[in-house]
């Protein structure tokens, strides 16, 4: 058995869930927030035996999409002042780990 947590931008999280609903996967969702651009995110946690793991890969990575965002980012021009000027980031897509698991239940 295997544990797998999924990194979903907000943005894919609904799509996600669908997809993996529709493909017969259960999940938990948690609410997450990311340490680098402090935006929301989706935390999937299922549990799967090994030879479905990579089915569920699948169907995140089909609806999970990486894009193109700018965000403000500040730099020092000067002493005591500052100037925000719009940085490009790479933002969506999903962060998966797979981990083992000793023992699941569900009672």
């Amino acid at each position: 058995m295997k544990l797998i947590f999924a990194i979903i931008n907000n943005d894919d999280s609904h799509s996600v869930s669908n997809a993996l609903t529709q493909s017969g996967f259960q999940a938990t969702k948690l609410a997450s927030t990311g340490g680098f651009l402090m935006s929301g995110n989706t935390t999937f946690l299922l549990c799967a035996d090994d030879s479905r793991v990579d089915d569920i890969v699948a169907v995140i990575r089909e609806n999970s999409n990486k894009r193109k965002q700018f965000v403000p980012n500040a730099a020092s021009y000067g002493e005591g002042s500052y100037t925000s000027f719009p940085v490009e980031v790479s933002v969506g897509g999903a962060t998966i780990f797979v981990t083992n698991i000793e023992r699941f239940e569900k009672v």
